[in-house]
């Protein structure tokens, strides 16, 4: 027997403070060796802040926040994001969202997400939306 889920539901969030170790490990997994992800000297030459997130770690973070929502015995069929700015390393990275819509017949439920980037020293009450890094929606169905 599934739980009853509503649009507007509320996903709980997940979160992450990526460093630069991490993305180092990350990108040697998922064979993106960038210099721009590990390295802060050769990603500020490139114009950015420092190492920025790679977009298959945003990816992970999506399909943890759906298959927290679907459960242990619920199913993740979609997970699909576009970046919108980047993220950087050593900035907690939140993903949530809501229940866009349920389908009555397959017991399909569209999530929307987002995930935004929070600066600790600039969210000193770790509040606020911050910036908004991804926006994307998964499909799941809650058994």
């Amino acid at each position: 027997m599934s739980r009853h889920v509503e649009p507007g539901a509320v996903v709980p969030p997940v979160e992450l403070v990526p460093d630069e170790i991490r993305l180092l490990r990350f990108g040697a997994v998922t064979r993106n060796t960038h210099r721009i992800h590990y390295d802060t000297a050769f990603a500020r030459s490139e114009g950015l802040d420092g190492p920025v997130v790679m977009a298959q770690l945003h990816g992970c973070l999506f399909y943890r926040a759906a298959a927290a929502f679907a459960g242990e015995a619920g199913e993740v069929l979609s997970v699909g994001w576009q970046n919108r700015a980047p993220a950087y390393a050593g900035h907690r990275l939140v993903v949530s969202g809501a229940v866009e819509a349920v389908d009555p017949e397959t017991g399909e439920i569209t999530l929307a997400l987002e995930e935004h980037s929070l600066e600790e020293h600039s969210h000193p009450d770790g509040e606020g939306p911050g910036s908004l890094c991804c926006r994307g929606r998964a499909v799941v169905i809650v058994r």
